[in-house]
C-alpha cells in the first residue's frame, strides 16, 4: 500500500503541475476525513504520511485548554491538569495525541475523500497560476471579456481570470463578450472564491500607466508624472514635471500632432485630458491646474490647507467648470482646497476679516479704532503676533513710540493669558462629558468649549461640516467623532 501511495502522489503532482507536498497534505486530509466517519461524534483527527516510504499513522488529538475555561467541545478538548497527568510539561494551546488504527488506503476511493484531494490540488494550481502572473510585475492587465455576472465583467488573460466591477467601468462604456480590454490591477484578494484579481478602468493610476506606455521619456526618467485626477469618461487632469530642461513636458506628453494624448483618450472612451505643469510652489501649481482660466490673485492659507483664488467675471465660469468639474479636479490633483471668488467677493471677505481683527484688537488691547487700523495696515492679524513679534519690527512703525509698543505687547500677553485660563476653565467644565468620547483630546475639548459645545449630545447633534469648520480637522476624523458621540443614542 505504501508504494501505491507514492505512485498516486507522483502521478497527481505531475498531472496537475503542483508540488508533491501539496498532494501529501491533501491526502492526509482525505485519510483524516475517512477516519472521522468511524466516530459518531465530532473528533479531531490527524494523519501523518512519511514522504519517503509512503507509510502513514493516524492520531486522535485533543486541544489543551485552561482549567478555568472549562470544556467547550468535550470530544476535541482536554483540561490542562488532566493532560499534565500524562505529559508533565505540556502547555495550553498544545495538543495531546493518541495513536489509533489507520483506515486502509484501498478504501479511500470514496467520492468525498477523492474530492478533498482534487480540491486541494485545484487550490494549489490556482495559487500557482496567480503567482506566475503576479511575478511578471505588471500593473495593467490586457485581456478579453469572457462573460458578465451580477458583480461585473470577468476578464480573462491567459489562464488568469479577473473581475472588473461595474463601479470601476467607465460610464456609458459598452463592453461585450469577446472584446479586448485593458484595466489597472486594483487589488489581489487571495481569499476570494471567484476571481482573485480586481481591475479598474476609472482609477487615476490607470491613466498614469497609459501615459507611461505612450511616452517613453517617462520610462527613461526624463519626465515624471506627479499625479492625476479624473471624472471618468469625461475629463481628467495629470501633473507632469521634467528632469531635463531640454525636454518640454507638456509637448512631449501631447506628442506630434497630439498622437500620444489621442491614443490615451481612445483607450478611456474619449476622456478629455488636461496636462498640467507640476511646480514645487503650491500656488503656481494651483494656477496651472485651473487652466484655461486666468487667475488674478491667490491667497494661501497654510493652516487650513486652502487657497482663495480670485478670477474676474470673464474667467469665473471657466475656472469653476461645468457642475464645478474644473475646480474639483484641480483640487483633487493639487490636494489643496480651492475657493474660487470674484474680486468683489475677495474684497468683501478681506474687509470682513479686517473688521473681526479690528474688533479683537479694540476689545483685547483696549485701544481705539485708529490704533487697531495701524496694526492691521502693518500686517498684524492676531494677538500672538502683537505679543511675540520681535520688538525691533514693531519699533519700525512710525506711528508708535517705544512706550506705546511696550504697552501694546504687555496688553496682548495679558489678554492671551486671560483667554488661556478661561479656555482651561471651560474645558474642565465639559471634560467629564466630552472626554469620554473616543478620539477626544484636551485641545479639542477646549476648542469645542469655545464654540459652546459642552456635552456629548451637543457634539452628536453637529453636522460634519460644522465640526470641520470649528476645529479645522479632516472630514473623516470629524465624521468618526460625531458617530462615536451618537453611539449611546442607538445603544
Amino acid at each position: 500500500m505504501s508504494k501505491e501511495v507514492l505512485l498516486l502522489v507522483d502521478a497527481l503532482a505531475h498531472e496537475k503541475n503542483v508540488d508533491r507536498a501539496v498532494v501529501f497534505d491533501a491526502l492526509e486530509l482525505a485519510l483524516a476525513s475517512a477516519t472521522k466517519k468511524r466516530y459518531n461524534m465530532d473528533v479531531d483527527i490527524r494523519v501523518s504520511i512519511d514522504t519517503h516510504t509512503g507509510e502513514y499513522e493516524t492520531y486522535r488529538r485533543w486541544l489543551v485548554v485552561p482549567n478555568e475555561a472549562g470544556l467547550q467541545e468535550a470530544d476535541k478538548e482536554i483540561l490542562l491538569f488532566e493532560a499534565q497527568e500524562d505529559i508533565a510539561d505540556i502547555e495550553v494551546g498544545e495538543f495531546m495525541e493518541d495513536v489509533i488504527e489507520s483506515v486502509a488506503f484501498g478504501r479511500i476511493g470514496a467520492q468525498a475523500a477523492k474530492q478533498v484531494i482534487l480540491q486541494r490540488i485545484r487550490d494549489a494550481e490556482r495559487e500557482q497560476i496567480l503567482n506566475d502572473f503576479l511575478e511578471r510585475g505588471e500593473k495593467v492587465m490586457n485581456g478579453t471579456v469572457k462573460r458578465a455576472d451580477k458583480n461585473g465583467l470577468i476578464i480573462e488573460s491567459g489562464r488568469v481570470e479577473a473581475l472588473l466591477r461595474r463601479d470601476q467601468m467607465i460610464p456609458k462604456e459598452n463592453l461585450r463578450s469577446g472584446d479586448r480590454v485593458r484595466a489597472y490591477i486594483l487589488k489581489v484578494d487571495r481569499e476570494a472564491r471567484g476571481p482573485q484579481v480586481e481591475l479598474s478602468r476609472t482609477c487615476p493610476e490607470f491613466l498614469l500607466k497609459l501615459f507611461e506606455n505612450e511616452v517613453p521619456e517617462i520610462e527613461q526618467g526624463l519626465l515624471e508624472l506627479k499625479g492625476a485626477a479624473r471624472d471618468p469618461g469625461v475629463r481628467a487632469k495629470i501633473a507632469v514635471v521634467t528632469h531635463d530642461k531640454r525636454v518640454d513636458p507638456i509637448g512631449t506628453c501631447v506628442g506630434v500632432r497630439g498622437t500620444r494624448v489621442t491614443a490615451v483618450r481612445n483607450e478611456v472612451a474619449g476622456e478629455a485630458v488636461d496636462i498640467v505643469l507640476w511646480s514645487e510652489d503650491p500656488a503656481q501649481f494651483v494656477i496651472g491646474a485651473l487652466a484655461p482660466a486666468q487667475v488674478s490673485s491667490i491667497v494661501v492659507d497654510e493652516e487650513r490647507h486652502a487657497m482663495d483664488v480670485v478670477v474676474d467675471e470673464e474667467n469665473l465660469a471657466i475656472a469653476i467648470g461645468r457642475s464645478g468639474q474644473n475646480v474639483r479636479l484641480a483640487s483633487e490633483l493639487t490636494t489643496w482646497q480651492i475657493n474660487i471668488m470674484t474680486p468683489e467677493e475677495s474684497a468683501k471677505k478681506t474687509e470682513d476679516e479686517s473688521q473681526k481683527i479690528r474688533e479683537l484688537f479694540i476689545a483685547k488691547l483696549d485701544v481705539d479704532a485708529e490704533v487697531a487700523d495701524i496694526l492691521i495696515e502693518e500686517g498684524f492679524g492676531s494677538l500672538e503676533e502683537v505679543a511675540y513679534v520681535p520688538l525691533s519690527e514693531m519699533l519700525e512703525i512710525d506711528a508708535f513710540d517705544e512706550d506705546t509698543v511696550n504697552e501694546l505687547r504687555t496688553r496682548a500677553r495679558d489678554s492671551l493669558l486671560t483667554m488661556e485660563i478661561a479656555k482651561e476653565e471651560d474645558a474642565e467644565e465639559v471634560s467629564q462629558t466630552l472626554e469620554s468620547v473616543d478620539g477626544m483630546t484636551a485641545d479639542l475639548v477646549a476648542q469645542l468649549a469655545s464654540n459652546n459645545i459642552t456635552s456629548r449630545d451637543d457634539l452628536a447633534e453637529l453636522a460634519v461640516d460644522e465640526l470641520v469648520e470649528m476645529t479645522q480637522m479632516d472630514e473623516e476624523r470629524a465624521k468618526l467623532l460625531i458617530m462615536t458621540a451618537r453611539a449611546h443614542w442607538f445603544n
